[in-house]
């Protein structure tokens, strides 16, 4: 998020940040106006006016997510609305839920549709010589009728069914599926309509097709506004694709992401017997066993440590005795509030029964996932395709 963004503020504790695709409008609009002879006060009341439009929008999208007990860390903004980022695991699970998902993809629109009327009802009360219906509807020659329409065309574009677009998460494909493995819910994705034979999902190549269309449509008429919005879709779906998005994380099972080769202490080897086999293996943290049996966990650090302070003695005297485990398919977002939570696990064992076939540690999760989500990422190009 702060790659090629700029921060605007803290706004009740949730960090909002500009696109630099904005200040890149801002740029092509003055140089646009000062081609057509406008004053660049004008084009900056334009730029300003559209900045409020998203504003507004996501203002409203704020307090739904607070509605729905969400927290937000922060904002990104672009001309075409808002990115979010959650403040918490629990928080981006449930916002991906799809009554909450589609909720908040309905807020929006519906914020900068009436916010549109409620500008045109004011402009027609206290300035009735105004046509808020004449043409050119956006045009820096005309603030009003321009603070009308923003906000009426940002909430019908909004509406096309193509990610990162509210419409694309209102029409997003698949469903949550009950009692699914490690009796939790998750979203069972359906198979992406074809048409000749060429997969084509919303998500995806739909996406595409549509940003490239308005692309080519803005450069054959020479229409600037299908020219950005091409780009800013683009952008956008680029941005929503780089990370797995909640509801993909929901997906994941722990084995899709457990070390399933791994080594194990005896609670009865010595700091220095432990010490010297954790020399020949990159990882930080290890199960520590009596006979077949789980007893704790200690890391390479703590063993360092221990024999520093107090000399050789054994390793059931400085493992962590609390632990947690998880089931082969509980969600990952179980597991990250394992990882993350007040406890401060170091590293949950996945077990099948009373047997050790996986650990997770925090060290291992983040390459795991950028491993998997690179995998993901090639398998969409290649259903796409």
């Amino acid at each position: 998020m702060r790659g090629w963004s700029l921060p605007v503020g803290r706004f009740f504790g949730v960090e909002v940040r500009l696109h630099a695709f904005f200040l890149l409008l801002l740029g092509m609009a003055l140089a646009f106006g000062t081609l057509s002879g406008t004053s660049p006060a004008r084009v900056i009341g334009l730029w300003l006016l559209l900045l409020l439009a998203v504003a507004v929008r996501e203002v409203a999208r704020s307090l739904a997510a607070a509605w729905f007990g969400l927290e937000l860390r922060a904002i990104l903004l672009l001309p075409t609305g808002g990115l979010p980022s959650w403040a918490s695991l629990d928080s981006a699970e449930r916002a991906a839920a799809p009554e909450v998902e589609r909720s908040l993809a309905a807020v929006g629109p519906i914020a900068s549709i009436g916010f549109g009327l409620l500008l045109a009802g004011l402009i027609l009360a206290s300035v009735p010589g105004i046509s808020v219906t004449a043409r050119p509807w956006i045009a820096p020659q005309h603030l009003l009728r321009a603070a009308v329409w923003l906000n009426l065309l940002l909430g019908v574009i909004n509406l096309l069914p193509a990610f990162p677009l509210d419409g694309g998460r209102l029409m997003r494909t698949g469903s949550y599926v009950k009692g699914a493995p490690g009796g939790k819910d998750r979203r069972q994705p359906s198979t992406p309509p074809r048409f000749g034979g060429i997969g084509v999902s919303l998500r995806g190549g739909f996406a595409l097709w549509l940003a490239v269309a308005l692309v080519i449509a803005g450069m054959l008429l020479a229409n600037l506004w299908l020219l950005l919005l091409g780009g800013f879709l683009l952008l956008g779906a680029q941005m929503e694709s780089a990370n797995l998005s909640p509801s993909d994380a929901g997906e994941v099972r722990m084995r899709d992401i457990m070390l399933t080769q791994f080594s194990t202490l005896s609670a009865s080897d010595t700091l220095e017997d432990a010490l010297q086999r954790a020399v020949h293996t990159m990882q930080d943290v290890f199960p520590v066993v009596r006979g077949a049996t789980l007893v704790g966990s200690v890391s390479r650090q703590n063993l360092l440590e221990a024999l520093s302070a107090n000399g050789n003695s054994y390793v059931q005297g400085v493992m962590q005795r609390s632990f947690q485990t998880a089931q082969p398919d509980d969600s990952l977002v179980k597991t990250l509030r394992r990882i993350m939570g007040e406890q401060g696990a170091q590293l949950v064992p996945v077990m099948e029964g009373e047997r050790i076939v996986g650990i997770v540690t925090p060290q291992n999760l983040s390459q795991s996932m950028g491993l998997l989500n690179q995998s993901r990422r090639v398998r969409r190009s290649d259903d796409d395709d």
